[in-house]
């Protein structure tokens, strides 16, 4: 891939972090100036979501105003409303009469509270704080925002984990159709360079060690564990400029999960919650296919480089330590 960017290069869109660093938590808002058409697609055990019902098939409006992207597990699903509430300020959300609106901004969560202070998690004001510093400036990456308390590679817990967080990146077309995305890896799996195929984010062998031993080996050496359906889940919001209906944003979703196959292994697991929105933001003509395979390879980038650009927090160490 060539032409690397960010998400903000979608014409429209914004983005803006929020981060408690001393509890190791924060979210991630992602706003559209005019209102967008979305859908989702959902492959993880482990899910957490509020307000998607807009975007599943059967259901009559599919008409976003933003995306969260949260920590605190459920607890962090409170965050959302400092988001409407934001919105709302500005006039923006669904005219439902009485002279009043109701925006509509799917939310999903990440699970953090093993690495910080569990106990304190985004609410209303962390997420309204991140509405006022959305920008349509390149995405900060790594250990801030959503990303803040994000891990990999948790099959014997946290403390052997390697820490993970957001990326974004982008492509255009000579057409004109641009496609954005934005991601958060918390993944119970490993991240794997697609060049090398060498783990540089994973389970480690002890709480001090720097090298990695490999989820897949450790699953073929018949290594069991009791799992919990709730702890790691990577999240990925696809944009476009191109005008989709809700049915192709769902193909263009699906087909964006493959970028998360690629680098992280397992994936999709019965402990993971991934989810891919796909959203559309304009009206420029589009190939769904295309947006489709372009946006997978985007979302293996961005989970590399969320990898690469993450910094120690907690006491769990970030690729760039390892490599050292």
């Amino acid at each position: 891939m060539i032409n690397m960017g960010s998400i903000t290069d979608v014409s429209g869109v914004r983005v803006g972090h929020a981060s408690d660093f001393e509890a190791i938590t924060g979210c991630t808002v992602i706003l559209f100036d005019k209102e967008a058409t979305g859908a989702i697609d959902l492959r993880g055990g482990g899910t957490s979501t509020r307000q998607i019902d807009g975007l599943l098939p059967y259901h009559s409006y599919g008409r976003i105003h933003g995306i969260l992207l949260t920590g605190g597990s459920a607890y962090g699903l409170d965050a959302a409303a400092g988001v409407m509430k934001y919105l709302e300020e500005q006039g923006i959300g669904l005219d439902v009469g009485y002279g009043e609106i109701v925006p509509s901004v799917p939310t999903a969560v990440v699970f953090d509270l093993g690495i910080g202070n569990g106990k304190v998690r985004p609410d209303a004001e962390m997420g309204y704080r991140a509405c006022l510093a959305a920008t349509s400036l390149p995405v900060q990456e790594g250990s801030i925002g959503v990303g803040t308390g994000a891990t990999i590679g948790k099959i014997f817990g946290v403390q052997t984990a390697t820490k993970g967080g957001v990326g974004a990146a982008s492509y255009s077309l000579e057409n004109g159709t641009v496609i954005g995305v934005i991601v958060v890896v918390n993944a119970f799996g490993d991240v794997v360079d697609p060049q090398s195929g060498e783990i540089i984010a994973g389970v480690r062998n002890s709480h001090d060690a720097m090298e990695f031993i490999g989820s897949v080996d450790l699953f073929k050496r018949g290594f069991t564990r009791r799992f919990e359906p709730f702890e790691n889940t990577t999240l990925a919001v696809i944009a476009t400029n191109a005008k989709f209906s809700k049915l192709e944003l769902m193909r263009i979703a699906r087909i964006g999960q493959t970028g998360i196959t690629r680098v992280i292994a397992p994936s999709h697991t019965i402990s993971d919650g991934d989810l891919v929105f796909a959203v559309s933001c304009g009206n420029h003509e589009g190939d769904a296919n295309a947006v489709g395979i372009i946006a997978a390879e985007l979302i293996s980038e961005s989970i590399v480089r969320a990898v690469k650009a993450a910094r120690s927090l907690g006491g769990i160490p970030s690729w760039s330590d390892i490599r050292e």
